[in-house]
């Protein structure tokens, strides 16, 4: 029988086509899976981010400081108090907030003949909407805002510190303005982020009006080197400072004591102050600064619990 002759380009256009075939499916698999590499390393970083604060919601801030010390701080002249009246007066006014669980506050204001004592409670939740940033960071650049504002020193020499260096300044506004939630007619946009004003809405009792500079005069008792000078102080949450701001007016004499101090994502800020009657009386530095760093101190235990 004869033989089928063997047609050698045949033989090559099979050899081809069946390699052709083969690298077709290498490259397939080679695409799937770089394909799903790619979306495993999405899924990774997608899923990293800032840890939430510890706090998740705020306690009732006129209920926070003790009835002892509210006495304490809210002296009278020694005459006696009818009930109704303290009951009034320790019990406090609430500030008036969008959401009590991003920003709560207290006044009490108690009148003698002497003057006037002023006690005001603000207390703030932060709530970072960057993944990236984590509650207690934002919390930080915001307490950071406050106490550049107020021109703390960071050296204890009580003298006001240069410009503070870049890695130290708040990236961008001192102010939270991803959501407004606990309100303020007062400063920031983003409720839950005012760096330095108040807060509250409605009728809320106002603060005095601070002085301008020129209306402020030098004060020995907390002049540079002083041991009472505005400073950062130490054992006081996770960072805190105390400014202390004597002013002298038309309007009055009085002493602003300010202790502001962030634990986590929550940032508490009180003011202390006493107006008095007669010019010639300055109010004393030391015990308004004793006890409002005491309050300051029973303040972050009742938070820490």
């Amino acid at each position: 029988m004869p033989r089928k002759s063997f047609v050698p380009g045949a033989a090559l256009l099979v050899t081809a086509a069946l390699a052709a075939g083969l690298t077709g499916c290498s490259s397939g698999s080679t695409t799937g899976t770089g394909s799903s590499d790619g979306k495993g390393g999405d899924t990774t970083a997608a899923s990293q981010s800032a840890q939430p604060g510890r706090y998740q919601t705020l306690p009732e801030a006129c209920g926070l400081p003790s009835r002892s010390t509210l006495r304490d701080m809210l002296p009278g002249d020694g005459q006696p108090l009818p009930p109704v009246d303290a009951q009034k007066i320790y019990a406090g006014r609430a500030d008036v907030t969008y959401d009590t669980d991003r920003r709560v506050g207290c006044q009490w204001t108690r009148e003698t003949t002497e003057g006037t004592r002023h006690l005001t409670l603000d207390i703030q939740r932060v709530v970072s909407y960057n993944a990236a940033v984590s509650d207690d960071d934002r919390a930080q650049e915001i307490y950071l805002g406050k106490e550049q504002a107020a021109k703390i020193p960071s050296d204890g020499s009580g003298s006001p510190s240069a410009s503070a260096s870049p890695k130290d300044q708040p990236k961008g506004k001192p102010t939270d303005q991803s959501k407004p939630t606990a309100g303020a007619t007062g400063q920031g946009d983003g409720k839950d982020a005012d760096a330095g004003g108040k807060k509250t809405d409605g009728d809320a009792t106002k603060t005095p009006p601070s002085a301008s500079p020129s209306e402020t005069p030098s004060d020995p008792a907390t002049g540079p080197g002083s041991p009472l000078a505005p400073r950062v102080l130490d054992g006081l949450g996770d960072a805190a400072f105390l400014n202390d701001q004597l002013i002298t007016t038309d309007s009055g004499v009085h002493r602003d004591i300010t202790v502001a101090f962030r634990t986590s994502n929550v940032i508490v800020t009180l003011t202390y102050d006493q107006w008095s009657t007669d010019k010639t009386q300055l109010p004393e530095s030391q015990e308004l600064q004793d006890k409002a760093r005491s309050l300051a101190g029973e303040l972050a235990d009742s938070l820490s619990e």
